[in-house]
């Protein structure tokens, strides 16, 4: 339901711990819960967790004591920024630095593979060296307040400053993309803004929330089969450019300015792109309505749901070209190319 959108996510934090963390300024508690959500990348949920449940999460007081005081076992481990040239790969055995695996304790941390690992290490380094006294709260609080060009400015250009703030420093742990980054910061903000102790903390960060956009193949694909992205002259294959101002993100941000979300959920703030997105995400989702999906349209067809609510105004683009070898498009073979 469009009016639960708040405290669904809002209900999520708390059961995860995540809002009583947050008034604590509880960095240890936020290290292990982000942990959490990076492992779910390029895998199933159910494998993800799984996983997760039978090996556990990495510990903060854990990598203090791997990495203490002492000088690293490898230069890659002194910074966030020199952890960028780790390349450790769990499968292969291999990093930048052979000579020093043995003795690094990167690779100790038992998760499911080897980017995982330096995601882990790459946030521990980031919040040590880069939020002062370790305080992730105060430093998200610092870097909104920085960014904010003010209440009274273009709403979506102030989400654009604010999802900036947060995102363009934090894109240098390695392993964690801007969809990750934009999926856990939207819950942690807009889930646990009601705790925060001023009114200008709480509206700061429901702003700042409701601006991280998250585009899935779900969303990207919606996209390009009703036609937008071709209308709008930004196609392009899914990756990156999905988080851009000139790709998905770009699309779902202009879209917002001409819905006032609080005709939906007065909890809301009228411009908020991540409920828009949201919305798109259960129109094709099998947890939503899951109309515009993978399951009911073929790759290489046009949709033909007479029911769907938009047909008449989609223009049932097929998101891959047939072949003669493979009627239905299922190898693949892409139109769309990055721009």
């Amino acid at each position: 339901m469009p009016g639960a959108f708040r405290s669904e996510i809002e209900a999520e934090a708390a059961a995860a711990g995540v809002a009583v963390a947050v008034a604590a300024h509880d960095t240890a508690a936020l290290f292990t819960w982000l942990n959490g959500l990076f492992v779910f990348q390029g895998v199933s949920d159910v494998i993800a967790a799984g996983y997760a449940r039978r090996h556990g999460l990495p510990d903060w007081a854990d990598l203090t004591s791997r990495l203490g005081p002492r000088r690293p076992a490898c230069p890659h481990l002194a910074t966030v920024e020199a952890l960028v040239g780790c390349g450790y790969r769990k499968t292969a055995r291999t990093c930048a630095e052979p000579r020093r695996l043995a003795r690094c304790p990167l690779p100790r941390l038992p998760l499911r593979k080897g980017s995982l690992n330096r995601a882990a290490y790459g946030l521990y380094l980031f919040i040590r060296d880069h939020c002062p006294g370790g305080d992730f709260v105060a430093w998200l609080d610092a870097q909104l307040a920085a960014a904010d060009i003010g209440g009274r400015a273009d709403p979506s250009l102030r989400a654009a400053a604010l999802r900036e703030g947060l995102l363009a420093p934090l894109v240098v742990v390695p392993g964690v993309s801007r969809k990750v980054w934009s999926l856990a910061l939207a819950t942690l903000l807009l889930g646990t803004a009601h705790t925060r102790p001023t009114t200008v903390l709480r509206e700061r960060w429901t702003a700042a929330g409701s601006g991280l956009i998250v585009v899935d193949t779900l969303v990207h694909n919606h996209l390009t089969r009703t036609g937008v992205l071709r209308r709008l002259g930004c196609e392009h294959a899914y990756g990156p450019r999905c988080q851009a101002e000139d790709g998905c993100l770009g699309v779902l941000a202009g879209l917002a300015v001409r819905i006032d979300a609080r005709a939906f959920a007065s909890d809301l703030p009228a411009y908020c792109p991540r409920f828009v997105q949201h919305a798109l995400w259960r129109f094709c989702s099998e947890a939503g309505w899951g109309i515009c999906s993978g399951r009911r349209i073929a790759r290489a067809t046009r949709c033909g749901q007479r029911q769907c609510p938009s047909y008449r105004e989609c223009d049932r683009l097929a998101l891959v070209e047939a072949t003669a070898e493979d009627p239905l498009g299922r190898a693949i073979t892409a139109r769309f190319r990055i721009k």
